[in-house]
């Protein structure tokens, strides 16, 4: 079990380190009226929490996380993510933000005991979601659980922004906040969609990977999952767990991608200086990352490689699916297959017009295909179709003057890798990612407030030498 009084020991000791790097203690940025944030941060997962904590360490004070999920654990971690561990190294740091009691040694060490941290392969999914909870308790994060963005309100430049939110109450809340932080994870590019041809089947026949799926259903049942990424061999292994009959995987390449280009990227050079290279460079390597794409984690693959049931196709792209005699049917050029339910692992659609929240706009929004046109060879259409960030993770308009609004709009989500490289959507980024990203809001704020910081330079009068100077002349009498 767990060592609770562990824990609050090291939350304790977290706290002090905190009060140990207190500087700069004062707040800076000038309040913009009643109730009007400095930053509203939608999506209370690892890298929301992590920007929200920085921005209090800078004394940004006026700052708050929103999330839709209910209160209790109910992020991806727990809801769809279907593997065992983490893929991402247990070594890894970055939610820290450098303090040294809240990195994850620190907490899995006090948890479990050394010897158990040093025997640990990886972290396992469900308790990295008892850490960021952990986290998020030990910091005192200002979060407001229940609350979904609905609309953002397209103000003047120097207008805060009206955001509106659904809560879990039901009813509409308007937040004005100066600046916006988008922290949703890898579909705030778009959406978990059921692409074609699966779309033409009946909602009851198909799943996607990350989105619900009824498990218990599936016991002896015939599966058949496409893709081979992570998430398709996590749900394909979760099925066969479940008691499903038999689980065939479709594969569009003729060979298991097996280098992972996400260890490579994990050093300070690429995850700290990628942003800042020229656009062509920064296409070659992104272009080249996302088309090796990563291969399945050897766990995924060893939860499912020996077992009976399970049946592999490569080189097997769908190119049509029916449902006859009360079973799906589906084509590739190497022959059919028949199931009773398919869960398709194609991942995210890159199409911010998929967003609620950004829909009303997205048009006005610049993409990286508006400014740069690739090589022969090196298209890759889910790359064009990312915004194209500053570096400061904010978004710009496409024609200068038809949306200035965007500018309050900062993305750190998976649609910002285009720009940013392994900027903080991933754990492995988040270092780098975050930390940038509050130094970027730190500059506008600075900036956008430098007639406001002079005048209050220039009318500093509190003295500190407050001894009486006998030698001091008089002053001048004014001519």
């Amino acid at each position: 079990m767990p060592d609770q009084t562990a824990l609050a020991r090291l939350a304790e000791e977290a706290r002090r380190q905190l009060a140990l790097l207190d500087y700069p203690r004062h707040p800076w940025v000038p309040s913009r009226g009643e109730g009007v944030l400095d930053v509203a941060i939608v999506g209370a997962g690892q890298t929301g929490l992590v920007t929200a904590f920085g921005l209090l360490r800078e004394r940004v004070q006026r700052v708050r996380v929103f999330d839709a999920a209910p209160r209790g654990g109910t992020g991806v971690w727990t809801t769809f993510a279907r593997m065992r561990t983490l893929r991402t190294p247990k070594h890894v740091t970055g939610p820290d933000l450098g303090i040294p009691a809240l990195t994850p040694r620190a907490y899995f060490t006090a948890r479990d005991g050394e010897a158990a941290w040093e025997a640990l392969h990886k972290i396992g999914r469900v308790e990295w979601q008892e850490y960021l909870d952990w986290l998020e308790a030990t910091l005192g994060l200002p979060v407001a659980h229940g609350h979904k963005l609905l609309r953002i309100g397209q103000t003047a430049m120097d207008e805060p922004l009206h955001l509106t939110f659904a809560t879990a109450e039901r009813e509409e809340v308007v937040v004005r906040a100066r600046k916006l932080v988008l922290a949703t994870g890898m579909d705030g590019m778009g959406g978990w969609s059921i692409p074609a041809p699966f779309d033409r089947l009946p909602a009851g026949r198909v799943s996607h990977t990350s989105g619900h799926v009824d498990f218990a259903a599936l016991r002896g049942k015939r599966v058949l999952v496409v893709g081979a990424g992570a998430s398709a061999f996590d749900n394909l292994a979760t099925a066969l767990e479940e008691g499903a009959a038999h689980a065939i995987m479709l594969v569009r390449r003729e060979r298991m991608p097996r280098v992972n280009p996400f260890r490579w990227m994990e050093q300070s050079g690429f995850l700290g200086q990628l942003y800042a290279m020229p656009d062509a460079t920064r296409w070659r390597f992104m272009q080249h990352i996302f088309a090796l794409n990563q291969p399945p984690p050897q766990e995924s693959w060893n939860r499912v490689c020996d077992d009976p049931r399970f049946e592999l196709h490569m080189g097997s792209p769908v190119t049509a699916v029916r449902e006859e005699g009360g079973e799906v049917v589906v084509t590739t050029p190497r022959g059919e297959h028949r199931a009773d339910h398919v869960i398709v692992g194609t991942g995210t659609a890159f199409d911010l017009s998929l967003r609620p929240e950004l829909a009303p706009f997205a048009e006005r929004i610049l993409l990286w295909r508006d400014v740069y046109t690739p090589p022969p060879g090196l298209e890759f259409p889910a790359l064009g179709a990312c915004p194209y960030l500053r570096d400061d993770f904010s978004m710009r308009e496409k024609s200068p003057g038809a949306a200035p609004f965007l500018a309050h709009i900062h993305m750190i989500n998976y649609g910002s890798t285009a720009s940013m490289g392994l900027s903080g959507a991933t754990i492995s980024g988040m270092k780098y990612g975050t930390a940038r990203l509050v130094d970027g809001l730190c500059r506008r704020f600075w900036l956008e407030d430098a007639d406001r910081h002079l005048e209050s330079l220039l009318s500093y009068a509190e003295h500190e030498l407050t001894g009486v100077i006998p030698q001091e002349l008089p002053a001048l009498a004014a001519e």
